[in-house]
């Protein structure tokens, strides 16, 4: 609509513009017309953009509104952005809070979710204790093998073995979930737009549909989740786990500890890799200072020198 009222405007001012320089010798006369369509072009699109805009606000039946809706309804609403304590340039992560996050992911969220990228090497020296890493991991039976008689055994869990999966594939994953497979949240923060402020908002934004909505069976309603319409259920409620440190175990607290358990599970390298930044940032300061000292030490005499030129005398 833009460009056709544009173009009309435009091509409306035309002739003027021609019969001007076709009845003019001067180029300034031929100018002047020109510039008067410019401004009337601007006009004419100004005055659509606002008789556009008023139409949308009065009846709402623009057709670019009803999309921008129904993105709204596909995408879900945004998620609020949340001061994390580990957001700020030189902030790192809250350790006491990955590791009470840890217990809400083994306790709750482990029954349905695999974590497949982080090891029980992983934990040490973040969460917990080489002892408490080594008893966690013996907990679990692995597959190993073969043996001296070519068969495989089973064996308690070691440091370098991963997390263990809910189901043996994916099939059984599906089998068990009415069809749907829960993804790995290894990479969770990542891999979903909003990063930890989306999954915090989506583990506390369950609530009743509005009137008029229809759920099929097995489906909640949560407005953060595109579509709206999500088969996980809400799983974090007050009290549902003990934290050992006497934290309360509020909904949105298991929500912040979890998140901020699987936001190290995406980045383990995050509190090192912002050491390292300040440190390369102290080094390359002293290192800028030093090369401009020794730029204009050493281009001083160069700078400063005077050339002169003294004609030879004549020999007349």
């Amino acid at each position: 609509m833009f460009s056709r009222l544009g173009a009309s405007a435009f091509k409306a001012t035309m002739p003027k513009a021609t019969r001007a320089a076709s009845t003019q010798a001067s180029a300034s006369s031929a100018a002047t017309p020109f510039l008067a369509s410019r401004g009337a072009l601007v006009g004419a699109s100004a005055f659509a953009a606002t008789s556009l805009s008023l139409y949308g606000y009065q009846y709402g039946s623009l057709p670019f509104v009803d999309q921008l809706q129904a993105n709204m309804v596909d995408e879900g609403l945004h998620p609020p952005k949340y001061p994390w304590s580990h957001s700020g340039i030189f902030d790192t992560f809250d350790h006491s809070s990955i590791r009470r996050g840890y217990q809400v992911y083994k306790e709750v969220c482990s029954a349905c979710h695999s974590l497949d990228r982080i090891a029980w090497r992983n934990l040490v020296g973040v969460s917990h204790t080489v002892d408490e890493a080594k008893a966690f991991a013996e907990e679990v039976e692995y597959e190993d093998g073969p043996n001296d008689e070519g068969e495989m055994f089973q064996r308690p869990g070691k440091l370098a073995d991963h997390l263990p999966a809910p189901y043996a594939n994916d099939e059984a994953a599906r089998a068990g979930n009415n069809g749907g497979l829960p993804p790995d949240l290894s990479l969770i923060t990542k891999a979903r737009h909003g990063g930890a402020d989306y999954i915090f908002a989506l583990l506390t934004g369950y609530t009743d549909p509005p009137a008029g909505v229809e759920l099929p069976e097995g489906m909640n309603f949560n407005p953060y989740f595109p579509g709206t319409k999500i088969a996980m259920a809400r799983v974090l409620y007050d009290d549902l786990v003990e934290y050992e440190d006497g934290t309360k175990a509020t909904t949105s607290q298991m929500a912040k500890d979890v998140v901020t358990f699987l936001n190290w599970a995406s980045e383990p390298e995050h509190d090192e890799r912002k050491k390292m930044g300040a440190q390369a940032v102290c080094l390359l300061s002293v290192l800028t200072l030093l090369s401009i000292y020794v730029k204009r030490m050493k281009w001083s005499p160069v700078k400063s020198r005077k050339i002169m030129y003294n004609p030879p005398k004549s020999m007349h």
